[in-house]
C-alpha cells in the first residue's frame, strides 16, 4: 500500500447509489416500459449477492484455506453454469455437463497463466488474488459463451435447408456446422475485443479504476488491467470454441442425417443442484423428437 486515500462509500451513499435505480425505475413506469420490477429486484439482488460475497471473501482471506479457495471457486463455477443455460436463448437439453466441463478446463488454464506465472502470489492460492480473478474471468465469459451457444443453434435453425443440402452431397457434419460455429465464435468475441480496442482511451476498466481508487499506483493498475483483458480474450476464444465443438453434434443424429433438438426449458437453481439429472438429462425421458433428413429409420 502507498500513502494515497483510500475513500471509502458509507450508508448514505448506498442509498443514493439506490435511489438512482429508484428514479430510473420510477422513469419506466411513466414510460411503460415494464422493466420496473425486474430493475429493482435485480438492485436488491445484487446488492444482497455483493455483500455476501464481501462477508465470504473476508472469512475465507482471514482464514488462507486452500480448501476453502477451491470450495468458493467450485460453487462460482457452479453457478457460472446455471448463468449461461438460463441466458442462452433456444439451446437444447443436456448441456450442462459440457458448459461446466468447457469452464473448469478453461479456468484451469487462464487461472494457472495468470495467476501462478503473471502475479504469482505468496502463497499460490492466495483468496485475495485468486478469486476475484475467477470471478472477473467468469463473468466475461458467462456472457461470451451464452450469446455464442444461442447464435450457433439459431443458425443451424435458419440454415437447416442448406445443412440438409450439404449432407446431402456428402459434406461431414462437421463441414455442414462449420459456418455457424464461425459466425458464433466471432459473435461472441465482438464485446471483448472492443473493450481491448478501447482500454485506456475510451474507457478506464474496471480493475484499473478500483486499484487507483483503492489507491494504488497507477501504472501497476494498467498492468493488472493489461493482463486481466488479454485473459479475457484468450480465455472468451477458448471457451466458445470447446464448447461449440463439443455441442455442434447435438445437431445430427447420424453422419448424413441432421436433427434439429428441441430448445430447453430454463434452467433453475434447483436443476443445478441436482447434479444426476443434469449429469443424466435423457434419464426416465421418451425419445426426443424432432424432423430429420435423410431415409427414416
Amino acid at each position: 500500500m502507498n500513502d494515497h486515500s483510500y475513500f471509502t462509500i458509507d450508508n448514505i451513499g448506498l442509498l443514493i447509489a439506490a435511489g438512482m435505480v429508484v428514479i430510473a425505475a420510477g422513469i419506466s413506469v411513466l414510460m411503460k416500459l415494464g422493466v420496473a420490477k425486474s430493475l429493482i429486484w435485480s438492485m436488491v439482488r445484487s446488492f444482497v449477492q455483493l455483500l455476501i460475497m464481501g462477508i465470504v471473501l473476508e472469512y475465507v482471506i482471514r482464514q488462507q484455506n486452500v480448501w476453502l479457495v477451491v470450495g468458493l471457486i467450485a460453487v462460482m463455477l457452479i453457478a457460472a453454469v446455471q448463468i449461461t443455460m438460463s441466458r442462452a436463448k433456444g439451446v437444447p437439453k443436456g448441456l450442462v455437463p459440457i458448459v461446466l466441463l468447457s469452464l473448469v478446463v478453461t479456468m484451469l488454464i487462464m487461472i494457472s497463466i495468470v495467476a501462478e506465472l503473471i502475479v504469482r502470489p505468496h502463497p499460490w492460492y492466495a483468496p485475495q488474488v485468486v478469486i476475484p480473478l475467477t470471478g472477473m474471468m467468469l463473468g466475461n465469459t458467462v456472457s461470451a459463451l451464452a450469446l455464442a451457444m444461442s447464435r450457433f443453434f439459431e443458425s443451424m435453425r435458419e440454415r437447416y435447408e442448406e445443412v440438409g443440402t450439404l449432407l446431402a452431397l456428402g459434406a461431414t457434419p462437421w463441414e455442414a456446422a462449420r459456418p455457424s460455429i464461425m459466425s458464433s465464435i466471432r459473435l461472441g468475441m465482438l464485446p471483448t475485443i472492443a473493450n481491448l480496442a478501447s482500454a485506456g482511451i475510451v474507457t478506464i476498466p474496471g480493475m484499473m479504476s478500483g486499484q487507483i481508487i483503492a489507491g494504488g499506483n497507477p501504472l501497476d493498475a494498467a498492468r493488472y488491467q493489461f493482463v486481466i483483458l488479454t485473459s479475457f480474450s484468450a480465455l472468451t476464444l477458448l471457451a466458445s470454441a470447446i464448447i461449440l465443438a463439443l455441442v455442434y453434434k447435438r445437431c445430427f443424429i447420424s453422419y448424413d442425417r441432421y436433427l434439429m433438438p428441441q430448445p430447453a426449458q430454463p434452467l433453475s437453481v434447483r436443476d443445478m443442484l441436482n447434479l444426476r439429472k443434469a449429469v443424466h438429462p435423457g434419464a426416465g425421458n421418451g425419445p426426443t423428437h424432432g424432423t430429420g433428413t435423410g431415409a427414416r429409420s
